[in-house]
């Protein structure tokens, strides 16, 4: 019984595991894409990562104020 109680235990916290996210862990989220994104974009450094739960999983949306796009010249 006490074996039954402790695989129920872990799933439910592999299964919450899976759907938040932590503040740390979204800080480095947003910084990560922040970098990405600056090296197309001047931002205005204000990233925002928003996650929805959905039925497949979440959906996660990364928000950001652009002031340019840095466009890229072909050397020939």
């Amino acid at each position: 019984m006490r074996e039954t109680a402790t695989k129920v235990r872990l799933t439910r916290m592999l299964a919450e595991d899976k759907e938040e996210m932590n503040a740390e862990t979204q800080t480095a989220a947003v910084r990560d894409f922040q970098r990405v994104a600056d090296e197309y974009f001047e931002t205005d450094g204000k990233a925002k990562l928003e996650m929805k739960k959905d039925k497949e999983g979440a959906g996660v949306t990364l928000t950001f104020h652009v002031v340019r796009v840095k466009n890229f010249t072909m050397l020939k």
